[in-house]
């Protein structure tokens, strides 16, 4: 089971109310890519599919695909405000290696399909010219 905490269902509850369809909820769900072969989305959906995981917490509900559901059982939706920013993040327990941004991550039983970041692109293509001089 996915929580949410009362940060993140407060700021959420906030957003919602900025939406302009009232029947719109936050869908959370895991993309392939990335430079550790998932990545972590959010958009405001206003849908509900079959199969969708239907999380109420703190007067908030967010949507989950089946999918998703999966290689995120366990994990925590907050809301962190530091001196470098402030937002969502996902907190996966099956996460067992993630990238620098927190963003892209890889489960010990599925790689994904890792994209290199555009840093790691950059470096890469200063290996290769590097190479050629």
């Amino acid at each position: 089971m996915i929580t949410i905490t009362s940060q993140a269902a407060t700021k959420l509850s906030e957003l919602l109310r900025q939406q302009e369809d009232p029947s719109a909820r936050l869908r959370l769900f895991i993309t392939r890519g990335g430079c550790h072969g998932y990545t972590y989305a959010m958009a405001f959906d206003p849908e509900r599919r079959e199969g969708d995981q239907v999380v109420a917490q703190h007067g908030v509900e967010v949507v989950i695909d089946p999918l998703s559901s999966r290689l995120l059982a366990g994990a925590q939706i907050d809301y962190v405000r530091s001196v470098s920013g402030e937002g969502f993040t996902v907190r996966n327990p099956n996460a067992v290696e993630t990238c620098g941004c927190g963003h892209s991550f890889q489960t010990r039983d599925h790689s994904g399909e890792p994209d290199p970041c555009e840093e790691g692109k950059a470096r890469a293509a200063g290996e290769e010219t590097n190479d050629h001089a």
